[in-house]
């Protein structure tokens, strides 16, 4: 794994194996780098995930993870939206579910969302855009037939 000018720093509360083993599952485009240790506890792992180097500290209690910060997965189609939001939602709270935007187990926010999704919402038919975002507003996982089918009417 080279060096990278910004990786992400996740702090998690003792569970960082855990969590890498379970975001480089998910990943396919994925690696894990340097482990830290003192003794026989991890201290900090690095992994890549689709090229996107993080650092994943056992931090412990001090701090938590919060929406304000989400990692954006784009997908081209619905198989791909479809696959990130099952991997990534599995024994996740369904109530933190809303617009494209999830938290996973270990309480990291999501947006799952498809790559026309920017382009919908941006359209210069004011009317257009607004409809989309009605649309948007009441999913949980996106569906792009639905946002298209808004769209279009």
């Amino acid at each position: 794994m080279k060096t990278s000018p910004l990786s992400i720093n996740l702090w998690f509360n003792g569970n960082a194996e855990e969590a890498v083993a379970f975001y480089t599952a998910i990943f396919t485009t994925s690696s894990v780098g340097r482990i830290t240790r003192s003794g026989d506890q991890v201290l900090a792992i690095g992994f890549e995930l689709n090229g996107q180097p993080f650092v994943a500290l056992n931090g412990g209690p001090q701090f938590s993870f919060s929406e304000a910060i989400s990692f954006i997965v784009n997908g081209e189609t619905q198989d791909e939206i479809d696959y990130y939001w099952e991997k990534l939602s599995a024994d996740a709270d369904p109530n933190a579910q809303q617009c494209g935007w999830l938290k996973d187990k270990f309480g990291v926010s999501w947006q799952i969302v498809p790559t026309q999704l920017s382009e919908m919402l941006g359209s210069p038919d004011p009317q257009q855009a607004q409809r989309v975002l009605n649309a948007l507003l009441g999913m949980k996982k996106i569906d792009i037939a639905q946002l298209k089918a808004a769209s279009e009417n």
